[in-house]
């Protein structure tokens, strides 16, 4: 496990910790990642109780994940992330496609879910989405997940009266994968309006980011995907 010297004297780029337990691999994103000027790597593990360890201490801003791991799986660090609080933003990037694995990552609380194999450019923009709010799901990834919403819903009348109307157009481009600056250009308001839009529509559906968000929203029935 090593980190970086130097991680916080640059509080306008995006913290940057890589987990995967191939060093190969591991070094060749770190050395990918490190080309690009707004990203800077606080640190790199190989198991899944280092990266819990590392994860607390640095407190990046993403987390790029593996799922296969020594110790602790991806998704065991995920949930003991989530269970002390870590403020950081996980990104999955794996070769498993299954649907147990992608299942059990979302819910665990992966903001992004990457195979791996993608070019280079997918993954720098899924770190500065997630980085931003966002949460990034690869059409297959995402059609996976809507699956298993879909199977278990049953329509509700309550959330879509409590949502206006220009709520639902929000919510609509948060399902498509719309960025918030996507939706303002879409619906001619602004980046700030979009913004509050989208708390609006966490809070009335209980979610605590867009992959639940639409989640939900595809259980009540608010939108045909």
């Amino acid at each position: 496990m090593n980190e970086t010297p130097g991680g916080r004297q640059s509080r306008a780029r995006v913290r940057v910790v890589v987990v995967d337990d191939h060093p190969v691999v591991r070094e060749g994103l770190v050395a990918m990642l490190t080309t690009q000027p707004d990203f800077e790597i606080v640190g790199e593990a190989g198991s899944g109780p280092d990266a819990i360890a590392l994860v607390e201490r640095t407190r990046p801003d993403v987390l790029l994940l593996d799922l296969e791991l020594p110790g602790v799986d991806g998704v065991g660090v995920l949930r003991r992330l989530r269970e002390v609080g870590s403020p950081a933003r996980a990104i999955v990037f794996t070769v498993f496609d299954t649907d147990d694995r992608i299942i059990g990552a979302v819910e665990a609380g992966a903001a992004g879910y990457l195979l791996k194999g993608i070019p280079r450019a997918q993954i720098f923009d899924a770190i500065r989405v997630v980085h931003a709010g966002g949460s990034l799901l690869q059409p297959v990834v995402a059609s996976t997940v809507l699956r298993h919403v879909a199977r278990g819903a049953t329509p509700s009348n309550r959330e879509s009266a409590s949502l206006t109307p220009r709520e639902r157009d929000v919510l609509e481009r948060l399902a498509r994968g719309r960025s918030n600056k996507e939706i303002a250009a879409e619906l001619s308001v602004s980046e700030r309006t979009v913004k509050f839009h989208v708390s609006a529509i966490f809070s009335k559906l209980g979610a605590t980011n867009r992959t639940e968000a639409v989640s939900r929203a595809v259980q009540a029935g608010l939108v045909r995907l």
